[in-house]
């Protein structure tokens, strides 16, 4: 907001010749027009920040929606164990992001690899951010341990999840967002300085910060695990472990998709800010309308292509494939959905309904076994989300959104030449390279101190009675003795008796 000031020496010689007359007026209306301005400054502020808080709640909200669909996209034996895992993702990544994760994300002043300030929140909040920042990245680093917690849903033991989760939002998470979002990092848009190809990487919601570290660190739990019993026959073909509710993937889906409009809108932290002379209608809350409306058409066309996809493919309507080619949209566009036109996410949804069944058919020919297919959706389609941007960002919604710098490169194909694009790939190149250096070797050390998969015999009997103490569903009230027994259900075997040889059977004649 620009600051409104008011001097007395300026107005007095508009009053009247009165010198002692005229400057006590004057001060009296700058001292009422400070105070006007003070209350809109706050005003400005107030507002700012009550979106960003109603943004982090939304995107915390997506939790449920990883809760939803984890469950009813594994086995019913397994679901009280997938649900604790999301609970603890919230939970563990609370604490570790609070005391350290926050810190090297956004601790600055700093250098380009990783924040130093803010740790357990000291000296903060700071004029250039507050609580509502700290709950909205917290909401976005426990997403990221969200998505690999499905990766290796049913066959990892407990205490795995709480030492990657902590790990991944306390440390791999953070120095990947202070990389490309910190205004101190070595690749942001926002840098002060010398920009990476001129530009730095657009990565606006975090398809590489977010999805992409997700993807990958569940790409090698789930590859070290290796599949789940019964997946893969003997021979090697692809075994289908269906989950047990499909009401549940598609409850899931739904509240992440109302979740993804705090997790991309609310990515421009604020609301109340002009791009042209005041009073205009379009402004910062003109392009968050168009950011939802982006977001909106990728996961669209994402999902329709899908549908008629996998019909041409299998030959039949899966509602199933539908809810996660939805997803793959979504998370493609999360990286370019500010600064792209609405056609061009179309582009964006229909091209990641493809990545996501090609990445889907790699992995059962590499018998690679995601029980959410996390890694393909959230790994495969944020790198392509990634690049998209470097082919489809607009000159004029760039320097829109990170204004400032003259000549900033934009798309490829929207005529702003390939440095854009450049600064995409070395996102892609280097966040693979990081969490593969990070989450491999912590994955491989939980698996050699047996720590990382539970036996097979608890895998086949399900976790919830094994590692739980029961199963989700209760049946029957075994609280109630009057009908403990009442309701029991048993298999009823049918009589094939052979009749005695000497009985006289009716005869068929009439």
């Amino acid at each position: 907001m620009a600051s409104l000031s008011c001097s007395a020496s300026d107005l007095a010689p508009l009053f009247s010749s009165n010198t002692a007359n005229a400057t006590a007026v004057a001060n009296y209306l700058c001292t009422r027009f400070d105070s006007i301005a003070n209350k809109l400054s706050d005003t400005t502020y107030a507002i700012d920040n009550t979106y960003l808080l109603f943004s982090a709640y939304l995107v915390f909200a997506m939790q449920l929606g990883f809760a939803m669909l984890c469950a009813g996209s594994v086995r019913a034996k397994n679901t009280m164990n997938i649900m604790l895992t999301n609970v603890l993702d919230a939970a563990a990544g609370g604490l570790s992001y609070y005391l350290f994760g926050f810190a090297f994300a956004f601790g600055s002043p700093s250098n380009g690899f990783i924040g130093r300030h803010f740790f357990g929140l000291t000296d903060y909040p700071k004029p250039t951010g507050d609580y509502s920042f700290f709950l909205y990245q917290w909401a976005f680093a426990i997403a990221a341990a969200g998505i690999t917690s499905g990766s290796i849903a049913e066959r990892t033991q407990f205490v795995a999840y709480l030492i990657y989760s902590s790990f991944l939002t306390g440390f791999v998470y953070p120095v990947v967002s202070h990389w490309f979002w910190s205004s101190d990092g070595w690749a942001s848009p926002t840098r002060t300085g010398d920009l990476l190809f001129g530009s730095g990487v657009i990565d606006f919601a975090g398809s590489g910060v977010v999805h992409m570290v997700g993807g990958i660190a569940g790409l090698w739990g789930a590859f070290i695990e290796g599949p789940r019993v019964g997946r893969f026959d003997q021979a090697g073909r692809s075994v289908v472990l269906r989950g047990h509710s499909a009401s549940l993937v598609v409850l899931g889906s739904f509240l992440l998709w109302f979740g993804w409009y705090g997790f991309n809108p609310g990515s421009f932290l604020t609301i109340a800010k002009s791009y042209g002379d005041s009073g205009s209608y379009y402004g910062q809350w003109s392009a968050i309308g168009r950011t939802a409306v982006t977001t909106t058409l990728a996961g669209c066309t994402a999902a329709l292509t899908t549908l008629f996809s996998k019909r041409l493919l299998v030959g039949h309507w899966n509602v199933l494939d539908v809810c996660n080619g939805l997803l793959a949209g979504f998370a493609a566009i999360t990286s370019g959905c500010s600064v792209v036109e609405p056609w061009a996410a179309i582009i964006c949804g229909f091209v990641a309904s493809w990545v996501l069944i090609g990445c889907n058919k790699l992995a059962e020919k590499l018998k690679y076994d995601d029980p959410l297919e996390a890694a393909q959706l959230h790994g495969g389609c944020g790198a392509w989300g990634v690049l998209f941007t470097g082919l489809f960002a607009t000159k004029s919604y760039v320097n829109e959104v990170y204004p400032g710098q003259l000549g900033r490169p934009y798309g490829l194909f929207m005529g702003g030449g390939g440095k854009l694009l450049a600064a995409q790939i070395v996102q892609i190149l280097v966040v693979s390279g990081w969490v593969t250096a990070t989450m491999g070797p912590l994955f491989y050390l939980l698996n050699k101190m047996k720590l990382l998969r539970v036996s097979r015999d608890d895998e086949v009997a399900g976790m919830d009675m094994t590692r739980h103490g029961g199963f989700a569903y209760a049946y029957h009230d075994e609280d109630e003795q009057s009908i403990k027994h009442a309701y029991v259900m048993g298999k009823i075997e049918p009589n094939i008796e052979t009749p005695p040889a000497n009985l006289n059977l009716p005869s068929a004649d009439v």
